[in-house]
């Protein structure tokens, strides 16, 4: 197993395994995503276009089980910059931190917090002062939230992020349950480096 890092378009090669992996991955709760790979891809575009993304790529042998995502938030797409524009946020401020994603089997190897130390890295080399990233707001009472399900507020409170219930954003994807896709509501977490 290595951990490699890539920069735009040198994640062209990866682009199919790493898209596999979120559609995996984000089938789970709370995302529940039904995903294609022709969907990926295009999201993705964003990354491989960006020169100053990060994308770390878990790989055992040559298959991507983990990644870990990150770019400038005037990088990013509007949807993901509306709700720091309306509130007055200068945007070459803030890095964008994407997913933090692995296969089950991988898990609780201290991947997670390697990622994030490889981001807010990246982040400081931008010279970013503010790093955000948003989660789904699911209600507690979701039929499909497992009875053991642990939300990862708490982590993120550890690592120096607060959740700013003003800053949301709305995403459109169809759930596993759904016939077609529907929007969803995502809060950001946000972080200042002085």
């Amino acid at each position: 197993m290595e951990i490699i890092e890539v920069h735009g378009p040198e994640l062209a090669p990866y682009i199919d395994g790493l898209g596999q992996l979120r559609i995996a991955v984000f089938r789970e709760y709370p995302y529940l995503y039904d995903g294609s790979l022709e969907y990926e891809r295009d999201y993705l575009k964003t990354y491989l276009d960006s020169p100053r993304s990060l994308v770390a790529l878990v790989l055992d042998e040559s298959k991507v089980v983990g990644a870990t995502t990150c770019m400038p938030m005037a990088e990013e797409g509007p949807e993901f910059q509306e709700a720091f524009t309306k509130a007055g946020y200068d945007l070459s401020t803030i890095c964008y931190f994407g997913e933090s994603i692995l296969l089950p089997e991988y898990r609780g190897r201290g991947l997670g917090k390697e990622f994030l130390t490889r981001r807010e890295a990246h982040a400081q080399k931008l010279g970013s002062t503010i790093t955000t990233f948003c989660a789904v707001d699911r209600p507690a009472d979701h039929p499909r939230r497992p009875a053991d399900y642990v939300p990862l507020d708490g982590l993120w409170t550890k690592q120096g992020y607060t959740k700013h219930p003003e800053l949301q954003a709305t995403f459109v994807w169809k759930e596993i349950d759904e016939a077609v896709e529907s929007p969803k509501t995502l809060t950001f977490w946000l972080k200042h480096w002085s």
